[in-house]
């Protein structure tokens, strides 16, 4: 073969091993994009779902929290401090319901505790209040005592409470809460101890209605003194207010020897607010319990017989304070006591078990002459008594 020619075959069997080649290289291209889609494709299904949870997660609705509303009694620890170091308090939240809602899941519904019970009636007008207080007893040494027959008789005709504390301890504070909703810090039976503030008497005078306090033995109308016989002015709590006790004319014409209830029962000159305090030994502070019941059977028809009660009027008896500390509501750490509710319209032989104290009785008193709250009787924790009437 002559030169030509064999340079014609090199370059043939040459051309054939380079398309070799590149069809090899082309299968290799072809096999590593293969295997990168592959690859690919593997971890894209991940990412996507990673990404489409954290989309997800980005855009579902925040979990509402429910707050607590904060408790209404804070401010009355500083009352309670001296005598007792810690209170109890029921707080009130209140959570409104969406006009369309979905059915609650069963966590919500653990979530968020059940109403409180709904206390039936309504505190009705009163057209007159009067108000006794006896002493120092808890509520087992007179309900159920055979030494009190004419006490627990009216328990049988009328309304009991039998779930009812007083508000402290000693006697004085809790005559201050019965008219003015506080103890104002007085933990003591103190007879200097005065106080500027507005109270029941106020209110009531304010409103354009009478009132009088007959207090037993007092020896003259405003008596200024912190005692005389059996007479105490730490059961008088209007002999604390100065509005009260530096206004001559109107202290002689409001706080009366009990004498005065007599003349203004016979006449039928009763003040809208009727308060009555028993001298030391028929309120029982001083005496038995069946010498307060004698006490009681002579005067609590008086009041009942009367017009003044008959045609809308009520009558409130209540312990000032127990011999225990048992409370409840708002700091209430007075003892267990008992109080009845007597009315025209209250429910024979009624007994509630809904926790109450001082703080509710003036409200109760307020809400039936329709005026405001003082103090502690505005707080939701002190229920006013109107379970007991009938409505």
């Amino acid at each position: 073969m002559d030169s030509r020619g064999l340079h014609h075959a090199t370059c043939k069997a040459q051309e054939a091993r380079g398309d070799r080649v590149n069809r090899g290289m082309k299968g290799l291209g072809l096999k590593a994009t293969l295997i990168l889609l592959g690859v690919g494709g593997v971890i894209a299904l991940p990412t996507s779902i990673v990404l489409r949870s954290s989309a997800t997660a980005a855009i579902a609705p925040a979990t509402r929290r429910v707050t607590q509303l904060p408790r209404d009694d804070e401010d009355v620890q500083v009352e309670r401090a001296a005598r007792l170091a810690h209170a109890r308090a029921t707080p009130t939240p209140t959570v409104a319901a969406p006009a369309t809602a979905a059915a609650p899941t069963a966590a919500a519904t653990r979530a968020t505790p059940p109403p409180p019970p709904r206390v039936a009636g309504t505190v009705p007008s009163f057209s007159h209040v009067f108000v006794i207080v006896m002493e120092n007893h808890e509520y087992d040494s007179v309900i159920g005592n055979p030494a009190a027959p004419y006490t627990n008789g009216l328990v049988t005709s009328y309304g009991l409470a039998t779930n009812y504390f007083a508000a402290s301890h000693p006697s004085l504070p809790n005559y201050l809460a019965l008219t003015a909703g506080s103890t104002f810090g007085i933990a003591s039976d103190c007879t200097t101890c005065f106080v500027s503030a507005t109270n029941i008497a106020d209110q009531v005078e304010g409103s354009g209605r009478s009132w009088k306090a007959y207090m037993e033995d007092m020896p003259v109308p405003c008596y200024r003194g912190a005692s005389s016989g059996n007479y105490a002015m730490k059961h008088d709590p209007f002999m604390y207010y100065n509005d009260i006790r530096n206004n001559a004319a109107r202290c002689a014409a409001h706080v009366a020897p009990f004498t005065q209830f007599w003349v203004d029962m016979s006449t039928g000159v009763v003040p809208a607010f009727v308060w009555i305090t028993p001298n030391m030994c028929n309120d029982t502070h001083d005496c038995p319990v069946g010498t307060g019941d004698a006490w009681l059977r002579s005067v609590v028809p008086t009041i009942t017989h009367s017009a003044a009660f008959r045609n809308g009027g009520v009558l409130f008896i209540t312990w000032d304070e127990g011999a225990s500390s048992a409370g409840c509501c708002s700091g209430s750490w007075g003892g267990h006591v008992a109080t009845l509710v007597i009315a025209p319209n209250a429910i024979g032989g009624f007994r509630s078990g809904t926790p109450e104290n001082h703080y509710g009785l003036l409200r109760t008193i307020e809400d039936g002459f329709h005026l405001g709250h003082l103090g502690a009787a505005g707080w939701t924790s002190n229920l006013p008594l109107r379970e007991y009437f009938r409505n």
